[in-house]
Formats: C-alpha cells, sequence, structure tokens
C-alpha cells in the first residue's frame, strides 16, 4: 500500500507541544495568526505534564522575572487549587508546583479558545526547503504523511528534529569535550512522611550538605521544608555513600531529589540519571529508556529498604517517556554566551528573562554543577532566528545558546517565556508577509509587554 499524503496550509506552524510549543502557538493566534501545532504525544504538556517543579519564576533576589503566558498558567491553577504558587527557594531560586494533569488539560482549553488547530500523533519526519527558505515541514502519523506549508515555522520539538531535517546547523554538548548533560526518567510514589525524613535529617544535618560544586544561600533546612508544602528537597549524599558500602545501589548518582506535589501524599522522584548517553540518536535513546526503566525498580527497593520516609511507600507511576536535559543547540543570528548570562547582559531586543543557577549535571558519572547567576540575562530575538534558513524559529531549550547557558535557560518558565517570544516574532512576520529577521524587534518587544512580559 502507499503512504497517504494531505496537504494543509497555515500562517505559522509549531513543531512540539511542551513548554516552548503552547506559549508560542497561543501567541501566534492570539495576535491573529492561522496556527497548525504538531505534538508527537496524545496531549499537551511535555515536562510540564510529569510532575516536574517549574523552576526560575524568580530570580536569585527574589524578583520575578517570569510572566505572560507563563505567569496566567499560574494564576489560572492556582485558582482551582492546582498550584500553589511560586515559592523562594535557597538552592533553586524558586520553586512552582503544578498538578500535572491539570496543566495538560488547562494547556489543551487555551488552545483550542485561540483557535489552535492540533495534530497530535505526530512526528517531523521531513522538510522542503527552497533558495534558502524552509516551506514544508512533513510530519507523520498512523501511517500517513501530512506536509504543512507555513508562512513560518517554530520549532519547539526539544532535541530540533525540524531544523535537523531541513538542514540547519547545530552544536551538542560541551565545547571542551562534548559531554551532554545525561536524561532523567521521573517516578512518584504515594505514602510518604515527609515528617519522617525531617526528624531524620534533623538528627544527621550532614545529609544537607551539598557537593562543593553547588552553590546553595541560607535557609536550605528542615525549618524550610516543614513550614511549606511547595519544595524540591536535594541531599542525602552522605547516608547514600553509607549504603554503597552495604548493597549494590542502583543509584548513579551523588543525591537523590524529593520533589513534592500538589496531590495529598504523593511524591515525585528525579533519581534516575544516564550516563554517557545522547537522546538525539534514536538507538542511544532506546536504551536509555530500557535502562531507566530498570533504574526505576531498583531504586525504588532500595528506597523501601532503607530510606526514612519511604518504609510504606507505593510505587504511583512512571512517566511515559524519558526525561531530556540537553541535545542539539541551533545556530542563531545570535548567541546567548556563559560571559554575557554571568554579567546579566539584558540588550535591546531582549524578548525573555533568564535568571535560573547554571545547572550543569554530569553526563559520565555522578557530580552536578549549580553555580549562581546573580543578575537575570536576557534572551535576544536573534537567538531564535535560524541563521541557516528563512522562515525557521527556535524555542525553548534548542535555540542558540552555549552549553553553560543552556545548564541555566533550559528550565520550563523560561522555554515558556521564549515561545512566547517566538509565536509574537512569527504573527508579526506572518501578517506583514516578510522574514522574521526583518521584522523590527521594537514591535515585537511592545507587543511582549502589552501582554505582560517581563523583560527587565
Amino acid at each position: 500500500m502507499v503512504m497517504g499524503k494531505r496537504e494543509l496550509t497555515c500562517d505559522v506552524a509549531v513543531l512540539g507541544g511542551g513548554p516552548g510549543g503552547i506559549p508560542a502557538a497561543l501567541a501566534a493566534a492570539r495576535h491573529g495568526a492561522s496556527v497548525i501545532l504538531c505534538e508527537r504525544n496524545g496531549y499537551l504538556g511535555g515536562n510540564a505534564a510529569t510532575g516536574l517543579p517549574l523552576l526560575g519564576y524568580l530570580s536569585q533576589g527574589g524578583r520575578q522575572i517570569i510572566g505572560g503566558i507563563a505567569q496566567e498558567f499560574i494564576d489560572d491553577l492556582m485558582a482551582s487549587g492546582d498550584s500553589f504558587g511560586h515559592e523562594c527557594c535557597p538552592l533553586h531560586n524558586s520553586v512552582t508546583l503544578v498538578h500535572p494533569d491539570r496543566f495538560r488539560l488547562l494547556a489543551l482549553k487555551k488552545c483550542l479558545e485561540a483557535g489552535v488547530r492540533l495534530l497530535f500523533h505526530t512526528e517531523v519526519t521531513g522538510a522542503v526547503v527552497k533558495d534558502g527558505r524552509l516551506e514544508k515541514a512533513i510530519v507523520t502519523g498512523k501511517g500517513d504523511q501530512v506536509e504543512i506549508s507555513a508562512k513560518v515555522f517554530i520549532d519547539a520539538t526539544g532535541d530540533g528534529d525540524l531544523a535537523y531535517i531541513a538542514g540547519a546547523q547545530y552544536e551538542k554538548g560541551s565545547a571542551i569535550d562534548h559531554m551532554l548533560q545525561p536524561p532523567t526518567l521521573l517516578f512518584s510514589v504515594t505514602g510518604f512522611n515527609k515528617e519522617k525524613l525531617m526528624d531524620f535529617l534533623e538528627a544527621h544535618p550532614e545529609n544537607m550538605k551539598q557537593i562543593d560544586t553547588v552553590s546553595v544561600g541560607e535557609g536550605y533546612n528542615t525549618k524550610l521544608w516543614r513550614s511549606t508544602d511547595t519544595y524540591v528537597f536535594v541531599g542525602m549524599k552522605a547516608y547514600l555513600d553509607q549504603i554503597r558500602k552495604k548493597t549494590d545501589c542502583p543509584i548513579l548518582r551523588e543525591n537523590i531529589i524529593i520533589i513534592n506535589s500538589t496531590i495529598p501524599g504523593k511524591v515525585f522522584l528525579n533519581i534516575v540519571r544516564i550516563p554517557n548517553c545522547d537522546c538525539s540518536d534514536i538507538e542511544s535513546l532506546s536504551d536509555a529508556e530500557v535502562k531507566a526503566q530498570l533504574q526505576v525498580e531498583g531504586i525504588f527497593k532500595i528506597l523501601r529498604e532503607y530510606f526514612p520516609g519511604f518504609e510504606n511507600a507505593v510505587l504511583d507511576s512512571i512517566s511515559p517517556a524519558i526525561g531530556v536535559r540537553e541535545t542539539r543547540r541551533f545556530c542563531g543570528i545570535e548567541k546567548v554566551t556563559v560571559d554575557q548570562a554571568l554579567a546579566g547582559y539584558k540588550p535591546e531586543n531582549t524578548i525573555a528573562l533568564a535568571g535560573y543557577k547554571i545547572d550543569i549535571h554530569s553526563g559520565k558519572w555522578e557530580g552536578t554543577l549549580l553555580q549562581e547567576v546573580v543578575e537575570p540575562y536576557g534572551i535576544p530575538l536573534g537567538s531564535l532566528i535560524s541563521a541557516d534558513l528563512d522562515g525557521l524559529l527556535f524555542s525553548g531549550r534548542c535555540i542558540s545558546v552555549d552549553h553553560e547557558t543552556l545548564g541555566s535557560m533550559r528550565v520550563m518558565p523560561t522555554c515558556m517565556a521564549i515561545g512566547q517570544g517566538a509565536g509574537t516574532l512569527a504573527a508579526c512576520a506572518a501578517r506583514q508577509g516578510i522574514s522574521p529577521k526583518d521584522v523590527n524587534y521594537r514591535e515585537v518587544v511592545g507587543i511582549l509587554l502589552k501582554d505582560k512580559a517581563i523583560l527587565r
């Protein structure tokens, strides 16, 4: 049988329905563009629909630096009782918990209200480029090909699958050894006893100490965690070192991460680590999925047997897919460097702020770098615009940044702010019938400010 084909046309095509894609589609549609949003899953949300916390709505100094559509989601979720809002954190700047399924339902409703056309269960499988311009994206689902013609394309796939297939230039890993940050597989348990863990930590405070490469402010203690439901606990290194002397331990990182949730009695665990993995390679990705799922079983067993508070825990859920921290970063007409990030540089064409710490997990074994970003820095419009292909924009973690800056800007609130900038730019370009690179950045910045984005 011959694969079926169909053709669709729109002003703006967004590939990827996660934190980088949802605000892009919403912003473009709300500003008059016809929008098609393609997503490989049967739901929207990406990592925001897994139970991961949203980190970095606030700067290190406690100032809110993410607004617009990203804040709109939190306002709505707080109104329905599905988020506790933003909580300052000495380790993560801020923690914002959301009910994962409520987030995905809210994203769906907002896209439908904005008139976004949704194509679920579709993967990017091809691209048509003519005279340096991306003219079509080809997606495949259920054995059929769909050719999407658009004035502007936004790659929000995380790995930059559309840009890669279309031939755009990219970088991967650190400049020194090409190391990629390792993926993780989130899982959740019910029956966790927070007070037992707090009692243990007060009796053994050495387990709150972070490794030398992790910077943490004052107040990272049990008083903070007892006082709030919005917390992400990172620690237990000393205790974990003792366990490794007693038994084989499948935990391939120096500590454990416990993420509270808006669901009573349920916590999410970010403990799985798959070293030496490239999730933009299908064989490496498949191998990582296998290893990660097997790690979950062993880690849960260790938690139940050894860790205070987990004695009566029950395995509740495993994320449907591995969580990827880093793969391809594409070349834009501008690039954000770590020197700019650490200096708090905000160019005139800033379309989003980033202020989360530089957070780099070792892709080889144990170890994490968490470096302070004292003053928020700006994400310039040009870092979203492909240097190679006209009509192609990036959103989310595949924008034009270096390896170290990616460690800071890859958090979901920042990706959502970037997505709003990408969608706004795309709508302006489509309305004027010009290339995104020819749109006056002042127009984009002005619209974003009216839409409650925070840019300074």
